[in-house]
């Protein structure tokens, strides 16, 4: 069940980027009486030229899965036991008490930290993609306009 509700996430993603992508490629009229075969012809070239030749950056690679982060979690149950033990030994003089309640606290806020973090990695990935889209359309359309063809 979990597997197939992330394969449609993932494919709805796909779909979304791909609509996004197809509307920011502007429309070419032919402006010198090109023919259908010489328009396809120079669409397939430009598209192929834009690919090479667009400048792109590379995007920081989207993080998947639970929210295990780069320690996060092992890091807020160590901060969390340290301040559990000293505030459970001042209060309660039962420091080990307070250490494992502070661990579980840290534990719960490492793994909000860490979804954070991913939260923000997945957004700058996001604004990545549709920078290099934008960057293709560009590209991709300057082409067009060089083969004699009006540009929206």
């Amino acid at each position: 069940m979990k597997t197939s509700m992330t394969r449609s996430i993932a494919l709805a993603s796909c779909l979304m980027a791909a609509t996004a992508t197809a509307q920011q490629m502007p429309a070419a009229y032919p402006a010198n009486g090109q023919n259908a075969n010489q328009q396809e012809s120079d669409k397939n070239a430009c598209m192929s030229w834009a690919q090479s030749n667009a400048p792109t950056q590379a995007p920081p690679p989207q993080q998947t899965g639970p929210a295990v982060g780069g320690g996060q979690r092992l890091s807020g149950a160590a901060r969390g036991a340290a301040a559990g033990a000293v505030v459970g030994g001042v209060a309660n003089n039962d420091a080990g008490h307070g250490a494992t309640v502070g661990a579980a606290a840290g534990v719960v806020a490492g793994g909000v930290r860490a979804r954070q973090q991913r939260r923000e990695q997945n957004a700058a990935s996001a604004a990545t993609q549709d920078q290099n889209s934008a960057s293709y359309a560009q590209a991709y359309g300057a082409c067009m306009k060089g083969k004699g063809y009006t540009v929206n």
